[in-house]
C-alpha cells in the first residue's frame, strides 16, 4: 500500500502488483515456453486429470515440409483453445501432436536437392532425415505459439510402429471387401509422375482450344437408313461431327457416344451432310461458319447405335485406319456441343465404361501417353511430343485432313494438382482401389454389411458438425465420389506389399499371411526394411521365379486417413486407454481442419473408419477457413500480402497471434494485416489494463481471513458476482461449442462496461477511501478476488500466456491450467434485473453531466449535484439505494423525488472539495485537526469509519 502523498489526511489505499502494465510479450513469452517444457507442465496436467472423463482431439497431421505459414498457427492456436477449455472445464483433454511424413512432396524437395536419379534405398534415407529435421523446426515454431501438448512423444506417420499399422489396417479393408485391382482412368499428374486421388484435386481455370471434329461414315448407306431414307445426297459425304476441349485425346480416339434419347437431325451443307443434335443445328452451324443447312431427316439416338464411322485421320496415316462405332450413353447431353461425344477410353471415366460395357477389351485400350506426359515414341504422327504441345500439332493435321470445322480458344474450370498447381489429366493405368459400391473384393474374409458409400452415408448422420453446413459438403462429396485409388508409383511411402504373378497378374494365393509378415518386418525396421527384402525371401523357390514384387506405396491420404487406427489405438493408446471408445475400434470426439480437408482428411478418415469399423473414426468435425489478407485476397508471395508468424511472435508476441485467432470467425476465412493486428493489440490492452486493476486491488487480500460471506456482501458486489456467473455460463456454453469469438467479444464488453464503465468505476472510492479492513473494502475485493479467478479462467485458452503470468502473482498451484472454472452459483435474475435499470438511468444521467461538462460548468462527475425525479417503479429502486445512490452515481450529491416521468436535473455543487475523496461536501474542514477533509474522511482514517449498505 502507498500513499498517494506524504500528508497524512490524503493518503488512500492505493494498491500495485507485481504484474506489469506493460505486456512486454516477445521478451517474456520464451521464458513461460522454457518452463512449461522445462517444468513437464503436461505431464502434470495428465496426473491432474487422472481419471477425469477424456476429451480427445486426434490431431490432423501436417506436412513435414517447410516452415509453419499462418495457417498452421491458426491451426495449432485453435487446437490448443479447444483442448485447454476442455481441460479447464474438468476433462482429461490430451493433445497428442503428429506429423504426416510420407509422400511426394518430401520426394520432390529431396529431388531438388540431390537430383533426380536416386536409388529407392537413397530416397527413402534421405526423406526420413529431411522429414525429421522439418518436425524438429516446426515443433519449436508450435511450442513458442503456446501449443501445451505431449511435444516428446508426438506421433508421425513415419514411425515404423505407424507404418506397420498402416498395413495391418490395409489387410482389414482388404478382408471386408473393399479392395481391387482395375484397369481405370484415374486422375495422373506428369510432375507427380503419380496417379492422384480425388482429394489431391483442385478446380482452376485453364485455357483450351475447343474443336469440332467431323468423323466420316463408314457406310453411308446404313446412315441413311438410320434416318429413314433410301440414300444420301448424290455425291455427298456424310459426318457425325464432335465438339471436345481436350484435342490430345482425338488421336486415341476409339468409339462415339450419343444418347438414346435425344433426336438427332442429318443437315446437308456446304461441308457434307452433318449428324447433329437436333436442338444444337442452328448454334453448330453458326460455329462452324455454314449458312443455309437444311435438316434431311430426323432420327432417335438409339437408330445410330452401332453404326461406324472413320477416325478423323484414317486417311493421313495407316496408323490411324480404324472405325470408332457409336455407342449409346445416358451420360451425352445437348446443353453444349454437337449433342455427339468422342470417346478415348483411356482417358475419361464416362468414355472408359462406356467402351468396357460395349464389349471393349482392356487389352485392347489405347493408351500412348507416358506417365510424364508425352506420347510414346513410336505412336504416329505424334510419337515423343508432350501433349500439350502436341495439341497445335493435332489441330494442323486434323485441319489438312479436312475435318476440323471449328476451333476457339475459351477459359474453363480445370482439374489441377493440389500440389504442383499444374493441369492433370484422366489416365488409365492398372491401379488399387477401394471400391464405394458393389462388387466383389480380393480375399473377402469378413464383408461388411453395406456398400462403402452407404456406410459413410449413415456415418455423417451420425457426427456433429462445426459449422453445420459442413455436413452437406462431405455428404454430396461422398455420394458423387469415384471408387478411391489408393495406389501411387512412388519411393517414400508405406508399401502396397504384394507379389503379382508375372503372366496373370494375380496377387499370391498366400497374399494375406505376407501382409502380416510384411507388418512385422516394417515395424522392426520401418519401410526401408520391406524395400530391401527380395521375392526369395518371402516366397518358396517354387513360386519365387515366376511372381514379381509390387512396388507401389499406399497414397498419402491412406497414412493419414489411418492414424486414428495405430494412433488412438496403436503407438499412444496408453495415453487414451480404451474408455471413451465404442468396442469395435477407436472414435475421437473431434477432428479439427481447414475446410478443405472435406475432401481430405476428413473425407479419406471417414472411409477408412467404415472400411474397419462401419462408422466415423469422429464424433465431431470443426472446420475453419483460410488466412486471408486484409482484403480477404489469398496470400502470394506474388502479391507481397503474406503475413508470417514468426514475424507477428517476434514483433508483437504470440498472445496477439492468439487473440487474431480467438476473436474471429473460423467459420470463414479469416483476415489478417497489420490493420487488423493493431486492433488485436489494442484489444489485448484494454484486457490486460483491467486485468491489472482486479490484481492490484486485491493485493493485500487473504481469501483465508478477509473473505466475507454472500449474506453480508455490500449489494452492489452480490450484483457484480451475479454478473459475472452470467456471463461464465455464456462463455462455457460457447467453449462446449467451440466457439471463441462470441467469449472474446463478451469479455471485451464486460472489461470495458460492466467493470471499467460501471462496477470498478463505481467501486474506487470504496477500495481508495474506506478503512483497509473494513466490511465494506473486504466486501468489494471478496467480489474482485472471486472475478478474477473466473476471468483467468475464461481468458487461459486464447490469452495462455498473460494468464499464467497473472496466476504466478495471484493463484496458488503452480499453473492456471491445473485449475478448472470456478463456481459463481446461479445468477441471481431479481438482482440482474434490478441493476439493470438502475445502469439505464445512470446513463440517463450521465449523458446531462456530459452537457454540463461541454459546457464548461463542472470538471469531474463529482462535482455535480442530481436532482432526480423517478416513476414509482424507478423510484423504489433508486431509493433502496439509500444515501449509497450517490456512490452508485459517482456525484456529490443526489436528491430524489417521486414524479409520473423521469427528469434529472445537474448542477454544479456549491460545496467545498475534499483533498481525500475528492468529493465536494458541506463537512470539509469541520474537524480542525484535519482541515481538508470531509468527515467521512476523517472517521475513515481516524475514527470507526463510514458504513456502506449498497455500493
Amino acid at each position: 500500500m502507498t500513499d498517494k502523498t506524504q500528508n497524512p489526511d490524503t493518503r488512500i489505499n492505493m494498491m500495485d502488483t507485481p504484474f506489469p502494465m506493460r505486456g512486454d510479450l516477445p521478451k517474456r513469452e520464451p521464458g513461460w515456453v522454457s518452463e512449461w517444457n522445462e517444468g513437464g507442465l503436461y505431464k502434470k496436467l495428465r496426473a491432474a486429470r487422472q481419471g477425469a472423463p477424456l476429451f480427445v482431439l486426434h490431431d490432423g497431421p501436417p506436412y513435414a515440409n517447410g516452415k509453419l505459414h499462418i495457417g498452421h498457427a491458426l491451426n495449432k492456436v485453435l487446437k490448443d483453445m479447444i483442448v485447454k477449455s476442455k481441460q479447464l472445464a474438468g476433462f482429461d483433454a490430451q493433445y497428442i501432436p503428429g506429423w504426416d511424413c510420407h509422400g511426394l512432396p518430401i520426394e520432390n524437395a529431396i529431388e531438388k536437392l540431390h537430383g533426380r536419379k536416386l536409388s529407392r534405398d537413397d530416397m527413402q534415407a534421405k526423406s526420413r532425415a529431411f522429414a525429421t529435421e522439418q518436425i524438429g523446426q516446426q515443433r519449436e515454431d508450435f511450442k513458442r505459439l503456446g501449443v501445451l501438448g505431449d511435444w516428446e512423444r508426438p506421433y508421425r506417420t513415419m514411425d515404423p510402429a505407424n507404418e506397420a499399422g498402416e498395413i495391418r489396417a490395409f489387410k482389414r479393408v482388404i478382408e471386408r471387401g473393399f479392395v481391387y485391382r482395375g484397369l481405370k482412368p484415374v486422375y495422373w499428374c506428369f510432375d507427380c509422375g503419380s496417379s492422384l486421388a480425388e482429394f489431391e484435386i483442385e478446380y482452376q481455370d485453364k485455357q483450351s482450344d475447343t474443336l469440332d471434329v467431323a468423323f466420316e461414315t463408314d457406310d453411308a448407306a446404313k446412315l441413311a437408313a438410320a434416318f429413314g431414307l433410301a440414300a444420301l445426297p448424290a455425291g455427298q459425304s456424310a459426318f457425325a461431327v464432335i465438339w471436345t476441349t481436350t484435342a490430345w485425346t482425338i488421336p486415341a480416339n476409339q468409339a462415339l457416344n450419343a444418347h438414346p434419347e435425344l433426336t438427332y437431325a442429318l443437315v446437308q451443307t456446304d461441308k457434307g451432310c452433318l449428324v447433329l443434335a437436333e436442338s444444337l443445328v442452328d448454334k453448330c452451324l453458326e460455329r462452324f461458319g455454314l449458312q443455309g443447312g437444311t435438316v434431311l431427316a430426323t432420327a432417335k439416338g438409339t437408330a445410330l447405335g452401332g453404326l461406324n464411322f472413320r477416325h478423323p485421320l484414317y486417311d493421313v496415316d495407316a496408323g490411324y485406319k480404324r472405325l470408332s462405332p457409336v455407342y449409346l450413353a445416358e451420360y451425352v447431353s445437348d446443353s453444349d456441343g454437337t449433342g455427339l461425344v468422342h470417346s478415348s477410353p483411356a482417358y475419361g471415366v464416362d468414355d472408359f465404361n462406356s467402351c468396357i460395357a460395349n464389349g471393349l477389351k482392356y487389352d485392347d485400350i489405347l493408351n500412348p501417353v507416358q506417365g510424364n506426359g508425352t506420347y510414346a515414341a513410336d505412336f504416329p504422327l505424334f510419337g515423343g511430343l508432350h501433349i500439350w504441345k502436341a495439341i497445335p500439332v493435332v489441330l494442323d493435321a486434323l485441319r489438312n485432313a479436312g475435318r476440323l470445322l471449328s476451333t476457339v480458344t475459351i477459359t474453363h474450370s480445370y482439374p489441377h494438382c493440389w500440389r504442383h498447381k499444374t493441369p492433370v489429366i484422366y489416365r488409365a493405368a492398372a491401379q488399387w482401389f477401394v471400391r464405394m459400391d458393389e462388387g466383389e473384393g480380393v480375399f473377402t474374409k469378413d464383408k461388411a454389411p453395406k456398400t462403402l458409400r452407404q456406410l459413410a452415408l449413415d456415418a455423417i448422420e451420425q457426427t456433429q458438425f462445426y459449422p453445420e453446413n459442413g455436413k452437406t459438403r462431405l455428404r454430396d462429396m461422398i455420394a458423387n465420389r469415384p471408387d478411391w485409388c489408393i495406389s501411387r508409383q512412388r519411393s517414400w511411402g508405406v508399401p502396397v506389399p504384394f507379389f503379382l504373378h508375372k503372366d496373370s497378374g494375380e496377387l499370391h494365393p498366400n497374399t494375406m499371411a505376407i501382409l502380416d509378415q510384411a507388418a512385422d518386418i516394417v515395424e522392426k525396421g520401418g519401410i526401408e526394411a520391406w524395400s530391401r527384402v527380395t521375392v526369395e525371401e518371402i516366397l518358396d523357390a517354387a513360386d519365387a521365379p515366376s511372381y514379381t514384387k509390387s512396388t507401389d506405396i499406399l497414397e498419402v491420404w491412406f497414412d493419414s486417413g489411418s492414424t486414428f487406427q495405430h494412433v488412438l489405438r496403436g503407438s499412444h493408446k496408453d495415453a487414451y486407454g480404451v474408455a471413451p471408445f465404442h468396442n469395435q475400434g477407436p472414435e475421437a470426439d473431434l477432428y479439427l481442419e481447414g475446410h478443405d480437408q472435406h475432401r481430405g482428411w476428413f473425407h479419406s478418415s471417414l472411409l477408412l473408419g467404415c472400411a474397419l469399423y462401419d462408422r466415423a473414426p469422429y464424433r465431431g468435425l470443426l472446420t475453419h477457413g483460410f488466412a486471408t489478407d486484409g482484403q480477404g485476397r489469398k496470400m502470394s508471395k506474388s502479391l507481397g500480402n503474406t503475413v508470417e508468424p514468426q514475424t507477428i511472435t517476434s514483433k508483437m508476441g504470440a498472445e496477439i497471434v492468439r487473440l487474431w485467432v480467438a476473436s474471429t470467425d473460423y467459420s470463414g476465412d479469416l483476415n489478417i494485416d497489420d490493420k487488423i493486428l493493431a486492433r488485436v493489440v489494442d484489444s489485448y490492452r484494454r484486457i490486460r489494463n483491467t486485468l491489472r486493476f482486479l490484481l492490484a486491488n486485491v493485493s493485500d487480500f487473504d481469501p483465508a481471513t478477509d473473505t466475507v460471506p454472500d449474506d453480508q456482501l455490500l449489494e452492489i458486489d452480490r450484483f457484480a458476482l451475479a454478473r459475472a456467473a452470467e456471463l461464465q455460463a455464456d462463455i462455457r456454453a460457447h467453449f462446449d461449442k467451440y466457439e471463441f469469438h462470441p467469449v472474446v467479444s463478451k469479455l471485451q464488453i464486460y472489461c470495458s462496461e460492466d467493470l471499467g464503465a460501471f462496477y470498478l468505476d463505481v467501486l474506487k472510492d470504496r477500495l481508495y477511501t474506506t478503512a483497509p479492513k473494513s466490511l465494506a473494502r473486504r466486501s468489494a475485493q471478496t467480489a474482485l478476488w472471486r472475478i478474477t479467478h473466473g476471468m483467468l479462467r475464461w481468458m487461459a485458452p486464447f490469452l495462455s500466456f498473460t494468464a499464467e503470468e497473472a496466476w504466478k502473482t495471484f493463484g496458488t498451484s503452480e499453473s492456471i491450467f491445473l485449475e478448472t472454472f470456478g463456481d459463481f452459483g446461479v445468477a441471481d435474475e431479481a438482482l440482474l434485473a434490478k441493476w439493470s435499470r438502475i445502469r439505464e438511468i445512470r446513463d440517463l444521467v450521465n449523458k446531462d453531466i456530459e452537457n454540463l461538462r461541454a459546457a464548461g460548468q463542472v470538471g469531474a462527475s463529482l462535482q455535480a449535484e442530481i436532482d432526480l425525479t423517478a416513476p414509482a417503479a424507478d423510484h423504489a429502486l433508486l431509493a433502496s439505494l439509500g444515501a449509497d445512490i450517490k456512490f452508485v452515481f459517482i456525484t456529490s450529491k443526489v436528491t430524489l423525488h417521486a414524479g409520473e416521468t423521469l427528469a434529472v436535473q445537474v448542477t454544479a455543487s456549491p460545496a467545498t472539495k475534499c483533498e481525500r475523496c475528492w468529493h465536494y461536501a458541506d463537512d470539509v474542514g469541520h474537524d480542525a485537526d484535519h482541515p481538508t477533509i470531509c468527515g467521512r474522511c476523517v472517521s475513515n482514517l481516524h475514527g470507526a469509519g463510514e458504513t456502506r449498505q449498497v455500493a
